[in-house]
């Protein structure tokens, strides 16, 4: 990396003529990797290149500081930091995620900069597609409760798709069991666990009342609007 540094260094100074300052931002996981200089030496002829470096794992030691912080660069920090925390765990990077979207909202920031900082957060922490299909339920949710649309055209579509694809599949099968199954999934992620009487009911309701209780799940905000 260091001998990147200074290629680059050189091949832009080169290109524009002009004087050139290197600074690298380290975002791994090991506090004692600190890279600052590409040093060579060859029959006589010296090469000594320095170079600044910052590194996240420096920034994290207050993690309270960060989440006050009205600085959007401490909030991608501390979105990175959560991200290495999690390691890959999709639990605990879902809660993360989700705490972070929260906490766009709380800075008082212009509709641009959420939406730019969201786009950063989907790019960061890559959720499978179930836990993703969850979180974009909940961001949509945070977004209608602050008057904005968080989703764009494209996720919205592949949002609703997965709502309702499997319970089409299920019904054209004629298959009334395997859309009770897809909803009571669906509602669980949407609602948590599901009570006995709701299982019930479901269980011996007919295919036009899952195939409504499927379409009202999407503005749903309760079981019991859900019902009516």
């Amino acid at each position: 990396m260091a001998k990147r540094m200074h290629d680059y260094n050189y091949r832009i100074s080169e290109t524009y003529d002009l004087p050139l300052a290197s600074l690298v931002l380290l975002a791994d996981e090991y506090p004692r990797w600190r890279p600052a200089s590409f040093d060579q030496q060859f029959e006589g002829t010296a090469t000594a290149f320095s170079f600044g470096s910052a590194k996240l794992l420096d920034y994290v030691t207050d993690i309270e500081a960060l989440e006050a912080s009205s600085n959007p660069v401490a909030w991608l920090t501390l979105a990175h930091w959560r991200s290495q925390q999690a390691h890959h765990d999709p639990k605990k990077l879902y809660a993360a995620k989700l705490h972070l979207t929260a906490l766009l909202f709380r800075h008082g920031w212009n509709k641009k900069r959420i939406l730019v900082l969201f786009d950063a957060i989907n790019w960061m922490m890559t959720l499978p597609e179930p836990y993703q299909r969850r979180y974009w339920q909940a961001a949509r949710k945070l977004g209608k409760e602050h008057e904005m649309k968080l989703l764009n055209p494209l996720e919205q579509m592949f949002f609703d798709d997965g709502i309702k694809k499997g319970l089409e599949q299920g019904l054209e099968q004629g298959r009334r069991e395997g859309a009770v199954v897809l909803l009571e999934r669906l509602l669980v992620k949407r609602f948590g666990p599901l009570s006995q009487t709701t299982r019930k009911k479901l269980a011996t309701a007919s295919l036009a009342q899952l195939e409504a209780w499927s379409d009202a799940l999407d503005e749903a905000q309760s079981l019991k609007q859900i019902w009516e």
